[in-house]
């Protein structure tokens, strides 16, 4: 079984990497159209961007649509209510950010028509906002660089470390993307994690380039002998983060574990479609010039 899939990857292996290829390109676009349509990369949570954030406790569920509906009559602002619960599944309140820096017209509203046990009200300024912003958007740049030159170092050969920058760029593109696509306002707990994903991201193509480029056998056989260890390892962090984002009643770390999570994803097919391929070609190319 395992030589029939040798076999097939050793033909397909082109076809592979043009779908990780096709991902990529998806990415960009779909980060592209959203520039073009808003005049912005992300969409940014109210501490990248200014505003108020209103935690409610309540001792009754609530309709969050509704109460959602009903603000958005009363301001011109930009409203977004969610609900956080247990990790049974019970509501246990719900999360108001507004744009707006006064948020007192949110805390009479629920006063005066629902059940409240406790409300908590938060307001960051839009400039402190957009110093966030630029501080966490050169801290993920700063950790990108020191993290391809660290590569760089280890294996002291250009084309493969590249090939490894470029697939750490491809899982950060992938989560980045599905932020968009699923109108998730990226917030500072958010760019924690694609500064985490920098890490999580390149240990599975460093195993790989170290299997491929430093031990004997052939190409084929080697990318194989690291693709048991390397999908286990990403699998159980997969799974890790998939139920830290079910469990948590937490809006932090959901948006940490939904980062976390979609960047694994994606580290599938860019470290064993893409880098292979790329690994591949590199390396039996260097051994027919050895030959020739």
């Amino acid at each position: 079984m395992k030589q029939k899939v040798m076999d097939f990857y050793e033909k397909h292996y082109r076809k592979l990497m043009l779908i990780s290829i096709a991902i990529f390109v998806l990415c960009i676009a779909v980060i592209a159209v959203h520039h073009i349509k808003t005049g912005e990369f992300i969409e940014k949570g109210i501490t990248l961007k200014g505003g108020s954030l209103v935690t409610v406790q309540l001792n009754t569920p609530v309709d969050v649509d509704a109460i959602q509906n009903e603000l958005r009559k009363i301001t011109p602002e930009d409203i977004t209510v969610k609900e956080f619960s247990s990790s049974a599944g019970a509501q246990l309140g719900i999360i108001i950010e507004t744009t707006s820096q006064d948020a007192t017209f949110i805390k009479d509203f629920l006063n005066k028509n629902h059940d409240v046990k406790t409300i908590n009200i938060e307001t960051i300024g839009p400039s402190l906002g957009e110093s966030f912003f630029k501080q966490a958007i050169i801290s993920v740049i700063i950790a990108f660089i020191l993290m391809a030159l660290v590569v760089l170092i280890y294996f002291r050969l250009l084309v493969p470390s590249g090939y490894i920058v470029l697939c750490a760029l491809g899982d950060i593109l992938f989560p980045w993307a599905m932020l968009l696509l699923l109108n998730v306002k990226l917030s500072t707990a958010g760019v924690a994690a694609l500064l985490m994903l920098i890490g999580y991201s390149v240990d599975t193509d460093i195993l790989l380039t170290t299997r491929v480029i430093k031990r004997q056998g052939t190409t084929t056989e080697k990318i194989f002998g690291a693709f048991s260890t390397g999908v286990i390892m990403t699998l159980a962090a997969m799974a890790a983060t998939g139920i830290a984002y079910l469990t948590t009643p937490s809006e932090v770390l959901k948006q940490i574990m939904m980062i976390l999570f979609f960047g694994l994803v994606a580290d599938l097919w860019n470290t064993w479609f893409l880098n292979t391929a790329l690994l591949k070609s590199y390396v039996d190319r260097k051994k027919e010039q050895q030959n020739g």
